[in-house]
């Protein structure tokens, strides 16, 4: 067996070309080992960024990180993989409240849903954040934290983790260090491997764009979902990915607790900003239809609706929040733990 080396791989994917299966897995597994130094990671995501992936390469590339580190396994959970279910977003500013809403919100309508976030990019806010904000919370929990997690409450919102996707967290540091985030075929790779980690049957995404958006034009926002869409093809992950105008701040709030308060006020039946309101009803509807728990858009917001009525989805995130390591009374109290400004 001929010995590896990473530089050949830079020097290909330097050069323009094409690179193999093999190659590309070969070299994420370096990056686990130790064979690929980070000098080397970041020689490899410039020449990405300069020359582009095609899509066989960046589906390579993403199988290639889901196979860095576990893969939730569902078997035995008695859940309906045709139920487990990802939504993700490219960020914007406002935008993480609508996860902490959707989730809890399909949960109580019969989805599992297991979302792996990450941090905000610039100005836009991510949904680990907010998390972070909820004490006690584990947002990098164990595997078995996770999946029991999204057992017991219907969905579980938390960051990357040491053993889901580690190659996709090495790479994004150096990507963040060396200019080279904007690059679409790695932020394809990077958000799939992770959805793919997670043992998701289908992903629904937004994929928004504006001033208040990482992405910020309509050109930008199309062609990655058109990237993503192509790559989670090949890779066998059924997806959908709207594309969002958002060159508005999403809801009323600003800022870790005051965002967490604008939730629970949300699913408690309080204020509903109009644009999050529709945004979460549109996705959830998508996400519902996906699952199979409804058969069109009128059914499914229609189911959605009766459970936020009911309390139900109110509910989900309460067990959701307490199966994570956080308060248990935190949706029935959340002036004790987020005072409201005086």
């Amino acid at each position: 067996m001929s010995s590896f080396l990473p530089a050949q791989v830079i020097r290909a994917k330097r050069n323009g070309e094409s690179l193999s299966d093999i190659a590309i897995h070969r070299f994420v597994e370096g990056i686990g080992s130790g064979e690929v130094s980070e000098a080397q990671i970041g020689a490899f995501t410039m020449a990405c960024f300069l020359n582009g992936m095609t899509p066989q390469e960046t589906a390579a590339l993403t199988l290639a990180m889901r196979a860095s580190g576990e893969v939730v396994d569902w078997s035995g959970s008695g859940l309906d993989p045709r139920t487990i279910i990802e939504k993700h977003s490219t960020g914007g500013t406002g935008d993480e409240n609508v996860s902490l809403i959707v989730a809890p919100l399909v949960a109580a309508c019969g989805v599992a849903m297991p979302m792996i976030s990450a941090r905000g990019l610039g100005h836009t806010g991510g949904e680990v954040d907010l998390m972070e904000a909820v004490p006690g919370a584990a947002i990098a929990p164990s595997t078995d934290v996770f999946r029991n997690a999204v057992i017991a409450a219907g969905a579980a919102i938390i960051g990357p983790t040491p053993q889901l996707a580690p190659a996709d967290a090495a790479i994004y540091y150096v990507r963040d260090v060396t200019a080279t985030v904007e690059s679409i075929p790695l932020i394809t790779a990077s958000i799939l491997s992770k959805k793919l980690a997670a043992g998701a049957s289908g992903l629904v995404m937004s994929v928004n764009y504006g001033s208040g958006a990482f992405m910020s034009t309509y050109g930008e926002a199309e062609a990655l979902a058109k990237s993503l869409i192509a790559v989670a093809r090949l890779a066998g992950l059924p997806m959908v990915a709207p594309i969002v105008e958002m060159d508005e701040v999403m809801g009323d709030a600003i800022g870790s607790r005051l965002q967490l308060r604008e939730v629970i006020g949300f699913l408690s039946g309080g204020k509903q900003e109009s644009r999050i309101r529709a945004l979460v009803m549109d996705l959830s509807a998508e996400i519902l239809i996906m699952a199979g728990l409804a058969d069109t858009q009128q059914e499914a917001l229609d189911l959605a609706e009766a459970r936020l009525a009911d309390g139900s989805a109110l509910n989900r995130f309460q067990r959701m929040i307490a199966a994570l390591g956080g308060p248990q009374d935190l949706a029935a109290n959340p002036d004790r733990y987020f005072p409201p400004r005086r």
